[in-house]
């Protein structure tokens, strides 16, 4: 760590296998006896409805916070079910999601519950954490349960298929902690708050720089498939609200008017570990596969769950039987083509189900400008061309955010190891 923080004048070799030596007052204890825990609950799917009590889902949980519910249950449910009551600063945990080592896992994700969410109900695969207050402040244990060892202690505990891992509350409490006096917690609680706080805001910015930048790119590409590289060419309507006027010279068409939508299969017969072809999902590939559906140049767009991710894919490949691949005929660029779909309205084409989806038909139908084929290869190189320097600026934006959150890692970790000490720690302010 940086040399503006001080040492423990004293320390003593520690028991935990995650930390060689420990400030000579802080004690070793596990997680178990500093928490109380309860469960969410199973409620039933009849059970919800449009208004009443809102409820929180082990997928709200993200990032250390826990998003606005959307599913409700009757207001009854709280005297039916009190221990599933949250209250504002309840710590939770997801106990069920994908696998530990698939990135953004969603088992083990921790978060606290807002106040907007005060009273809301906890559904299943989900647990409460209680600190003992005489032992540990809740601030403290928030900060405790977001450093790397225990994170890593989830990892290692984490069991069940190779995509969805589940922890059970033994597990999760078996971690050995290292623990300083109360108001030692509260000092090393109120730094970190601050610290952390902002490196937040720094990170924040990072994001909504990558956001500006993601939708000036896309403005390129809007105005390139619409209105092509000569600003000087005459214009005409296209009938089509998402692409408005176009080049006089365009065809007016129809998607179904530069490629044939084919139907992906069910990839489990085919699936191997190692090799093969790849198989693609709405988000790219995930499975390999011993055979393929396909050889070539293809837009591939979502046929159900996320259907406004078109992906544009060249090779043998298989894709699932959620997913539409296509066959571009001759008069069009495949590049082109997933370049004018990323206009295309998906929310207006998708069918009022629980599970977002849409119909070849649909699909088809949609109102598509078709360009000289040279024009429209001249297009995509001049997209290609532009997007370079927008994804490098992402880049550089997306490694100052790792670097930041490495760095708040470091941070809370040598703060709760007592690496460094911060009981004479003051705020600055600037002003």
């Amino acid at each position: 760590m940086s040399e503006r923080y001080q040492e423990y004048p004293e320390y003593k070799a520690s028991n935990v296998e995650w930390s060689d030596y420990i400030p000579k007052n802080w004690l070793e204890i596990p997680l178990k006896l500093l928490v109380s825990t309860r469960k969410g609950v199973a409620f039933k799917s009849d059970d919800f409805c449009e208004t009443g009590c809102k409820v929180v889902k082990a997928s709200d949980i993200k990032n250390l916070t826990i998003e606005n519910s959307i599913v409700y249950l009757p207001e009854a449910f709280k005297n039916l079910y009190p221990k599933a009551v949250l209250n504002a600063g309840n710590i939770i945990l997801s106990t069920v999601g994908s696998a530990a080592h698939v990135k953004n896992s969603a088992v083990g994700q921790l978060g606290r519950v807002p106040e907007k969410l005060s009273g809301s109900l906890l559904n299943q695969n989900t647990v409460v954490f209680e600190s003992n207050k005489e032992k540990i402040s809740e601030n403290y244990l928030f900060i405790l349960l977001q450093m790397s060892a225990y994170r890593d202690h989830l990892d290692l505990h984490a069991h069940g298929t190779a995509n969805q891992a589940s922890l059970n509350i033994s597990e999760m409490l078996s971690f050995y902690c290292v623990l300083p006096p109360f108001e030692e917690q509260q000092k090393i609680a109120s730094f970190l708050d601050y610290e952390t706080a902002k490196i937040n805001t720094l990170i924040a910015k990072q994001e909504k720089l990558i956001a500006l930048l993601k939708e000036k790119r896309q403005a390129v590409i809007s105005h390139a498939v619409t209105r092509g590289l000569n600003p000087n060419t005459p214009m005409k309507d296209s009938g089509v609200e998402w692409l408005g006027e176009v080049p006089e010279h365009w065809l007016l068409g129809k998607l179904k008017n530069v490629l044939k939508i084919k139907n992906g299969k069910d990839y489990k017969h085919v699936e191997v570990e190692y090799g093969g072809y790849p198989v693609y999902g709405s988000g790219g590939v995930f499975k390999r596969s011993s055979s393929y559906l396909y050889d070539g140049v293809s837009v591939l767009f979502g046929r159900k769950g996320t259907i406004d991710k078109p992906l544009v894919v060249n090779g043998k490949f298989w894709t699932v039987d959620t997913m539409f691949y296509s066959e571009v005929f001759e008069n069009a660029d495949a590049n082109f083509i997933f370049y004018q779909a990323t206009l295309f309205p998906f929310d207006l084409l998708s069918t009022n189900t629980a599970l977002p989806s849409m119909t070849q038909e649909d699909l088809l139908q949609l109102g598509f400008v078709i360009p000289p084929i040279q024009e429209q290869k001249s297009i995509v190189d001049d997209i290609l061309k532009k997007g370079s320097k927008f994804s490098s600026l992402i880049d550089k934006c997306e490694k100052q955010i790792k670097l930041m959150k490495e760095r708040k890692i470091a941070l809370i970790s040598a703060a709760v190891t007592g690496k460094i000490d911060v009981r004479d720690y003051e705020v600055i302010n600037n002003g």
